[in-house]
């Protein structure tokens, strides 16, 4: 399961990154809302943590605009604010659950489970492109009955790769997607396509027809009849 943690306190999203990160959850993180929009264009998440007093666009705004385009990712906003008006709001514009500062990491952790519940109830955890399987929920792969031995990183480029099936990646997205806060746009690019090139190996590809290579972008998964 991933999650996006934003807000502008770097001290509380580094106490709720580590609490998640020990929940085995993946957690990305954003301090202002265009950095999180930003980081939603680009990677799928399962729940996103969002506070209301942001710098740049506020909370409001980015649930705002995550409705009007139709994403029904499951939103928690977190806010110092705990008067009625701003919770009828947030609630009216999208928002399936709020939780006011400050609170307790227990009751945070439960309401994430909760909303992940009742999404998921919705919302299969599998993907698939031809006999390969990723369960997103449990992180195991298949392909057909076999199990896949990827690495958590082989796991997460071939998970976003299925999530923009039909769309090409660039390597820069990728690094982003996938390493984060530790995103390193200078040693990124070779590192991504050495895992390419290892996950190619482990799903029986070597000659692309699964991953495929966009000449001077990056790679795709392509579906379809094809596929």
């Amino acid at each position: 399961m991933r999650i996006l943690i934003v807000d502008d306190e770097p001290e509380l999203v580094e106490q709720i990154r580590l609490a998640l990160a020990g929940q085995k959850y993946i957690v990305d993180t954003a301090l202002d809302g265009e950095k999180a929009m930003d980081r939603i264009y680009v990677a799928p998440y399962d729940l996103i943590l969002l506070d209301i007093m942001l710098p740049k666009k506020d909370g409001f705004e980015v649930l705002q605009q995550l409705r009007n385009e139709k994403k029904s990712t499951p939103v928690l906003m977190l806010t110092a604010r705990g008067n009625l008006e701003d919770r009828i709001k947030g609630l009216d514009l999208g928002a399936d659950d709020y939780l006011a500062k400050p609170f307790s990491m227990e009751e945070l952790l439960a309401r994430i489970r909760a909303l992940l519940r009742r999404s998921n109830a919705q919302v299969s955890p599998i993907l698939r492109i031809g006999a390969i399987s990723l369960n997103t929920a449990s992180r195991e792969a298949l392909q057909g009955s076999r199990p896949l031995e990827l690495t958590p990183k082989e796991f997460s480029i071939l998970e976003f790769l299925l999530y923009n099936t039909n769309r090409a990646v660039s390597r820069y997205t990728m690094a982003e997607h996938v390493w984060g806060d530790e995103f390193d746009p200078v040693t990124m690019s070779n590192s991504i396509d050495v895992h390419i090139k290892n996950l190619r190996r482990k799903i029986s590809d070597p000659k692309g027809k699964i991953i495929r290579t966009v000449r001077g972008v990056g790679y795709m998964i392509k579906g379809g009849n094809d596929e």
